[in-house]
């Protein structure tokens, strides 16, 4: 018993030596720095790609630093040479640099303290930059001409060619072309499709895209001033192209005879030339085998005043006719068709491509693209913007039997097609049809438009064949994918809205982004 008190007292007092030990430590000084001889390196850096070629920088700052010295290395990991050095303040975070294009840049930044420490160790992150595009783009219409082009970009900008396809065109720049941003590319095509790209040695600097004008050759130029559109239009020999200058060609109006085939164009797509003229198209009477093509390309054509059709098949055609095509044009104010066919007669084609046809067909008693009697084997609208179109029927191809002077029933087909097209008439009633095709034998293709068509159906004739329907939004439209009645419904059509910009002003910019992730509509609508 004696030897268990002892060993108690014995553990009691270690207990307490300890305890009095452990209290005196409360007394030392607390440590509120840390003794370090350099700057804190920055963490959490990165460097995101803004704009193809400039790199936003980023790190967590600290308050000891006074600033960051940034350094860039161009496919240099190991910062050999040195591409760009500069310094940044902490307020000025994050900061964006501007670089060159399709280069992998390494970057390294490093803390300078403001209280006299060594400088922090590297932080090190890269970036890959994309391609640039320096190039002043689009091209301006009054830098290109025929077979030449002059492109721009910055002023002194390191560069050292220009290469040009098609033709494989290669241009070294001079000192004073490098000085000046500019350059002047000869030796082109007219009318042709050109990419150009700015080098700097193997690196891409700049891309464009542009198509050259008209190289007039054997084309007939025609002035405004001269007073004598339509005399010419009847004298030129078949295969004409007549060229008109820019300016205002409307005091000279009429009902026009196409008896041969001429193209009728303008010298530059941004000023068009305004014309007041319709057209009936027949056959050659002094050449019976021709067959008759007929083009309108980069006009302005106003229908205010005028009677009929802006393009109409009325007499007999016992030669096939050829192609009827409006390219990149502006078509407004005809109070009836836009293509009209009631004879007895074939053609070959009808077209609209890259146009903005407006306020026609717009009096009620006929069809936008209308063929009675006359047989089309193809309407082909493309790329084109259909403002305030139709009072009815949008496109309609009629049943007429031979007996009647028509084709149906003989074995051929007629073919529509509509693509990429904003189609915008949003009063029309349900008794409107989009597709009224009663041709016996009959296909459609709807694909990429963007239609707000009121409460008009796809038909109402059990005739129509179902139609191939893809990649289409129907706004405020619901008639379009109404089952019954006859209709043909796009049921794959989305109902976005799509947020013009001004569709009562002719402004249809789309704002809805998954139109133009889907490409939705005409082309010169989706920015």
């Amino acid at each position: 018993m004696k030897t268990k008190y002892i060993l108690k007292g014995a553990i009691a007092a270690l207990v307490l030596a300890l305890t009095f030990s452990s209290c005196e430590t409360f007394h030392d000084e607390v440590i509120d720095t840390l003794d370090v001889n350099r700057a804190f390196s920055p963490i959490d850096f990165k460097a995101t790609v803004r704009n193809e070629t400039s790199v936003e920088l980023n790190w967590t700052a600290k308050p000891d630093a006074d600033h960051y010295v940034v350094q860039f290395s161009a496919d240099d990991p190991e910062f050999k040479t040195i591409f760009k050095t500069i310094n940044v303040a902490p307020s000025e975070l994050p900061v964006k640099v501007q670089l060159e294009g399709e280069t992998v840049y390494s970057i390294r930044v490093k803390a300078v303290s403001s209280t006299g420490l060594e400088d922090s160790k590297w932080s090190i992150t890269t970036a890959t930059t994309l391609s640039e595009q320096l190039f002043v783009s689009p091209v301006p219409a009054s830098d290109i001409e025929a077979t030449q082009v002059t492109l721009r970009w910055p002023a002194n900008t390191s560069a050292t060619t220009i290469t040009v396809e098609p033709g494989t065109i290669t241009h070294t720049l001079t000192a004073a072309e490098k000085a000046a941003g500019v350059a002047v590319i000869t030796g082109l095509k007219g009318e042709t499709a050109y990419n150009a790209y700015l080098w700097n040695g193997t690196k891409k600097r700049g891309a464009v895209t542009f198509t050259t004008g008209i190289d007039i050759g054997t084309g007939i130029l025609i002035k405004a001033e001269d007073n004598n559109l339509i005399q010419k239009i009847t004298d030129s020999p078949s295969g004409s192209v007549l060229v008109l200058m820019p300016g205002d060609y409307t005091a000279q109006t009429g009902l026009v005879a196409i008896t041969k085939t001429v193209t009728i164009r303008g010298l530059r797509t941004e000023n068009k030339p305004k014309l007041k003229l319709n057209f009936t198209l027949a056959n050659n009477p002094a050449n019976a085998s021709e067959v008759v093509n007929f083009s309108l390309i980069d006009l302005d054509m106003s229908g205010s005043g005028l009677t009929g059709a802006a393009i109409a098949i009325s007499s007999a055609a016992p030669t096939q006719l050829g192609d009827v095509l409006i390219s990149n044009s502006y078509v407004h104010d005809f109070p009836s068709q836009l293509m009209y066919g009631n004879a007895t007669a074939k053609l070959k084609s009808f077209t609209v491509d890259g146009s903005t046809i407006k306020n026609v067909n717009t009096a009620g008693s006929a069809d936008f693209v209308d063929f009675r009697a006359t047989f089309v084997a193809n309407v082909s609208l493309t790329k084109s913007t259909f403002d305030t179109c139709s009072s009815r029927d949008f496109v309609r191809l009629d049943a007429v039997l031979p007996a009647n002077g028509g084709f149906s029933g003989t074995g051929l087909t007629s073919n529509v097609l509509i693509d990429q097209c904003t189609i915008y008439t949003p009063t029309l009633p349900a008794a409107s049809r989009i597709l009224y095709l009663r041709f016996v034998t009959n296909t459609a293709t709807v694909r990429n438009t963007l239609l707000a068509v009121g409460s008009a159906v796809y038909t109402n004739s059990t005739a129509t064949a179902a139609p191939t329907f893809l990649n289409n939004n129907n706004f405020n439209s619901p008639n379009l994918q109404l089952v019954g009645s006859n209709n043909r419904p796009d049921a794959s059509a989305t109902v976005l809205d799509p947020q013009f910009t001004n569709a009562a002003g002719g402004n249809f910019t789309i704002g809805n982004q998954a139109l133009k992730d889907r490409k939705v509509g005409d082309p010169q609508w989706i920015k």
